[in-house]
């Protein structure tokens, strides 16, 4: 295998939680991607305006915000974790198979807020766990879990596209009209930001035929395993009622020698650390009790700002791009046909997942920081050239594609870097998430407005910018972390880079 024997060991001894927390995220990329390209049919399922049937876009994101902030709450013991995962991924699998019963727009916008909770505490709880597994090695199981929300995300849309409606789903006097439209006004729509598609008469009464209902349920039953993955490992864990009087079993030979291969330093390490176990990634109104900011320094919150504005940033760029990409290719300067741009927002996302693939095995021959660092620079280069080539459409499918690899790596890269500098015992991952979540709805918001006002153009300036403000930030991590108080010498040849500094030898703490 291309890793040591010591993080291929600790794999192994978790390769049921890994996997589960890896599945648990296609949950989270299955459900987040689906709503663009059915959000017509379901405008016609609720016989709503288009106006109307956006907002079930704030809705989900909302919701999803507010999840992410309430997720460290579960993550007291490994049983409250294992069982808000297991809530939210069957409460995504129920969510798909009722999607299709709701016939009223306000009933749907609950029933998306609910996914959007789901989701949050999905993001939340799966980034911690990873990070308390693998603490120092954690950056490769990140890239990879990331992998599989984009995985997902490109799956969904696939799943759906036999199912979307060729031509206006609500039959009526009008349909004529606006079933020619009905291909540009999908790939145009943008949460919360309908625009200027206001103009197209879509009909709101008339016989509804729609056939996305096939594609919710076939997505209910995709995840369907998912659910039951982390009621196993509840099993396993001996965690289910009438199951948990069993011992747990004990470690082979080998793997007991591998974890304990430090001994002194390893003892002195986990007795200093293990007060502190608990101290760490709480949910975000718990992280800002004045009880956690005693004797911290000013280092403290700054790592954690910096690190939140840079996550602010890229993901916000990646909301804002693959929103408006098709939007801005299809006017002036570069006027590309219809059906040609619409394959802008997949070439985008299939090599953002491409890239997580390959960070992979490539974040464990490098540092997060310099991941993310070769990440925030190729952005902000990349949206250089796309603003100095702006009339070549070749560059615009070229800058694309080198747009998605850049940020495709960069909050798992983040996570474990922030993590690192924190010797995980702030509340980064928590922040970090609520930042990326409130970056990805605001910029969206931002960039739609003023798109609308100063023309597409300022697109690509908002990117620009947005990327100069990404690496600026980056820039002061990377300063408060030169000034971040370093460990005593002797737990830092003992901590974080050895096995045993876990708090629970590569297990979990009950």
């Amino acid at each position: 295998m291309w890793w040591d024997e010591r993080v291929s060991a600790r794999f192994r001894r978790n390769l049921q939680p890994t996997l589960t927390y890896w599945s648990v995220f296609f949950s989270f990329g299955l459900c987040i991607a689906f709503l663009g390209p059915t959000l017509l049919d379901l405008r016609c399922q609720t016989q709503s305006s288009l106006s109307q049937i956006t907002w079930v876009f704030f809705s989900q994101q909302f919701c999803l915000l507010l999840g992410s902030c309430l997720g460290g709450v579960f993550k007291r013991t490994l049983a409250q974790s294992l069982f808000a995962l297991f809530a939210s991924s069957l409460a995504i699998s129920l969510v798909f198979a009722i999607i299709p019963l709701c016939h009223n727009v306000v009933v749907l916008a609950v029933v998306m807020a609910v996914a959007g909770l789901a989701m949050g505490c999905i993001d939340t709880i799966s980034n911690m766990q990873l990070v308390k597994i693998y603490q120092k090695d954690s950056a490769i199981f990140l890239q990879a879990l990331h992998f599989f929300v984009g995985f997902g995300a490109l799956l969904s849309p696939l799943i759906a596209d036999p199912f979307l409606s060729d031509t206006n789903c609500i039959l009526s006097n009008a349909t004529a009209n606006a079933s020619s439209n009905l291909p540009h006004i999908r790939k145009s729509l943008v949460p919360h930001h309908p625009g200027n598609l206001s103009h197209y008469d879509l009909p709101m009464k008339g016989m509804v035929v729609t056939r996305v209902s096939y594609a919710f349920w076939i997505m209910a039953l995709i995840n369907l395993p998912v659910p039951i993955a982390v009621f196993f490992l509840l099993y396993k864990e001996r965690m289910v009622p009438c199951f948990n009087s069993s011992s747990r079993p004990l470690l082979s030979a080998d793997e007991l020698a591998m974890e304990t291969r430090p001994t002194v330093k390893d003892d002195l390490a986990t007795s200093v650390q293990r007060p502190h176990a608990a101290g760490g990634h709480d949910d975000l109104f718990s992280c800002c009790q004045s009880k956690n900011f005693r004797g911290a320094s000013y280092t403290y919150f700054a790592v954690h700002i910096t690190g939140a504005l840079v996550l602010f940033m890229t993901d916000g760029i990646v909301g804002e791009y693959s929103g408006f990409i098709y939007s801005y290719a299809v006017e002036e300067p570069l006027s590309v046909v219809h059906k040609v741009a619409g394959y802008l927002p997949s070439l985008f996302w299939g090599f953002i997942t491409l890239g997580r693939l390959i960070s992979i095995p490539v974040s464990y021959r490098m540092k997060p920081a310099t991941m993310v660092f070769i990440n925030v620079v190729g952005v902000l280069i990349t949206f250089l050239l796309l603003l100095i080539f702006s009339y070549s459409v070749v560059f615009l499918f070229v800058g694309t594609a080198s747009l998605g690899l850049f940020l495709s790596s960069t909050f798992p890269s983040m996570l474990a870097y922030t993590e690192d500098i924190l010797q995980y015992k702030g509340c980064a991952t928590t922040v970090l998430v609520t930042g990326a979540g409130i970056g990805e709805m605001v910029l969206q918001l931002l960039v739609g407005s003023i798109i609308h006002d100063q023309g597409s153009y300022s697109f690509l300036v908002c990117g620009m910018i947005f990327g100069g403000l990404a690496f600026t930030f980056y820039a002061f991590l990377l300063f408060f972390h030169r000034m971040y108080p370093k460990p005593p010498s002797d737990m830092d040849a003992a901590s974080p880079d050895k096995p045993a500094v876990m708090d629970d030898t590569g297990q979990y703490q009950r």
